[in-house]
């Protein structure tokens, strides 16, 4: 330990104030802000990791700030990892799709260290990062979809539309039942076609 004393001249007279009797300089250290702080986006989560002394990383605890790029840092979200490795994720419910976001972290002494303490650390460097938006199926393949969906019961609605219809026309003369026939399956596959619109 040492004693840390203030020296000085005052009023003429020379005088000295012990400003820390017993100051133990592993009890007082300021770290610099942790270096490389990255960010990669998946589905289902953001993952940030940065780097500090491989020293340290057993005895430092983390804070994470992260916010929308646009709002101030006053609106920021903290965030504490779970342990003592230099990283974390965030869900990605809780991230907007299609927002950029900017993220920022500190780093102290863990509370549970007995040999060390310090305080905060200044803000690292930030890391931009984006959720990405929810893909869209094209309007070409949905109406293939629909397509393939309505193929099978268009299909086979057709098959006993014309067996009915056949089956009614013995009773009538095959000349004149003809063109009817035509016609009403003209108007079928008019009406079925508006509907697949």
């Amino acid at each position: 330990g040492y004693r840390v004393s203030l020296q000085g001249n005052f009023f003429g007279r020379n005088h000295t104030y012990i400003t820390f009797p017993e100051y133990n300089p592993c009890k007082h250290i300021k770290l610099d802000p942790p270096l490389n702080i990255q960010s990669n986006v998946t589905a289902s989560k953001c993952q940030i990791w940065w780097s500090v002394p491989w020293y340290l990383v057993e005895i430092l605890q983390y804070e994470l700030q992260y916010k929308e790029y646009s709002m101030p840092w006053e609106a920021a979200l903290n965030k504490t990892p779970p342990s003592s490795l230099p990283q974390i994720e965030i869900e990605a419910t809780e991230l907007r799709s299609g927002i950029t976001y900017i993220a920022r972290v500190r780093c102290k002494v863990s509370e549970n260290e007995d040999s060390y303490h310090s305080q905060w650390s200044e803000w690292s460097q930030t890391t931009v990062f984006q959720k990405a938006g929810v893909p869209k199926l094209s309007e070409k393949i949905l109406n293939t979809r629909t397509m393939q969906f309505l193929f099978i019961p268009l299909s086979f609605g057709t098959l006993v539309y014309l067996f009915w219809n056949c089956k009614l026309s013995q009773k009538a003369s095959p000349a004149l039942t003809f063109p009817r026939q035509l016609l009403s399956f003209s108007h079928f596959i008019i009406c079925t076609m508006g509907i697949l619109r």
